[in-house]
């Protein structure tokens, strides 16, 4: 089995704090709302004429995937509980469990359409066909379409769900982490420089917008759910860039070091399409190393941000950097 980056040797007091934590309790009981909340709200409004276009949606959503952006909403939205009080039991609230599960829509449209002919022309996601390898191009490209408009409107339910002026914060942070200036625009340099070695800074900037954005904005967004001093916020800010960035730079490892059967996903065809990667750049060695520094700053981070509640950002940090898959 491969070798994931290894935790940094130096335990920061985050890392001894998420280390006395209970990580597989916290995500069983978060998993336990996420999951539901994803099938039921998938399934509002859902009619026997559009089933042609609910069918892939639903596959594309359900029966796989991490949750690690719903997962990180939901810490972030405890992390900042002890400022109003207002949190139910582990921060599930429904403004920040409809934000983390927004971002889970826009990250699974975001892998229909990469994995279409016309980008990475993959065939396996998550252990199973690709939404267009089972439903066609042309259903592929609109249950993509679909789950992105599909994301904001879950940002903006019709009852009193979310204060209006929270809808706004959250809709514009997601929209900027998925367009241009964020997720679509690093896939778009990703494609631009196929065959080309980036330097550091360039690749940098590609991964964090690629990958690193809506991991990021999964943190923010859950932090806006409840009110920290802006000092906490931006230290959770950094946080989530570092873990972002950290998130591709793994990713990168285990194309290379992990076979198909446990990614769940076509293994080395970074390498395959020549594309730029960290492993490309650095070297095995290398990779793991900046994962490792990438690692120690975020759970930095979290010290600086004064927050007492952090141990499930904490945890969820090294998980990022214990994964296989």
């Amino acid at each position: 089995m491969s070798q994931a980056p290894h935790a940094p040797e130096t335990a920061t007091p985050q890392a001894e704090s998420s280390s006395a934590f209970d990580l597989a309790a916290w995500n069983e009981a978060a998993l336990a709302r996420i999951e539901p909340a994803l099938d039921r709200w998938l399934g509002e409004g859902a009619v026997p004429s559009r089933e042609s276009l609910d069918a892939p949606m639903r596959y594309a959503v359900l029966d796989g995937g991490k949750r690690l952006r719903p997962l990180l909403a939901l810490a972030a939205r405890a992390a900042v509980a002890e400022h109003d009080g207002t949190a139910g039991p582990g921060g599930f609230d429904t403004a920040a469990m409809r934000a983390g599960c927004a971002v889970e829509l826009i990250h699974a449209y975001s892998l229909v359409h990469d994995d279409m002919p016309c980008m990475d022309n993959d065939v396996l996601r998550r252990g199973k066909p690709t939404v267009h390898v089972r439903f066609g191009e042309a259903g592929a490209l609109l249950a993509g379409d679909a789950l992105q408009a599909l994301a904001f409107e879950w940002l903006t339910p019709a009852d009193s769900a979310i204060p209006p002026a929270l809808q706004a914060v959250l809709c514009a942070r997601l929209a900027r982490a998925a367009g241009r200036d964020g997720m679509a625009g690093g896939q778009a340099i990703d494609l631009a420089n196929v065959g080309v070695a980036l330097d550091e800074a360039a690749l940098r900037q590609m991964h964090s917008a690629k990958t690193g954005a809506l991991l990021q904005a999964s943190v923010a967004m859950g932090a806006a759910c409840g009110a920290a001093p802006a000092q906490a916020l931006a230290a959770l800010e950094r946080y989530g860039a570092a873990l972002g960035l950290a998130f591709q730079v793994v990713d990168d490892i285990l194309d290379v070091t992990a076979d198909s059967a446990t990614l769940g996903k076509t293994a080395g065809k970074d390498a395959a399409a020549d594309k730029p990667t960290y492993v490309s750049l650095l070297g095995l060695d290398g990779a793991r190393a900046r994962a490792r520094a990438l690692h120690t700053a975020a759970l930095a981070a979290l010290d600086d941000s004064g927050l007492r509640g952090t141990q499930a950002l904490a945890a969820l940090a090294a998980l990022v950097m214990d994964r296989s898959h």
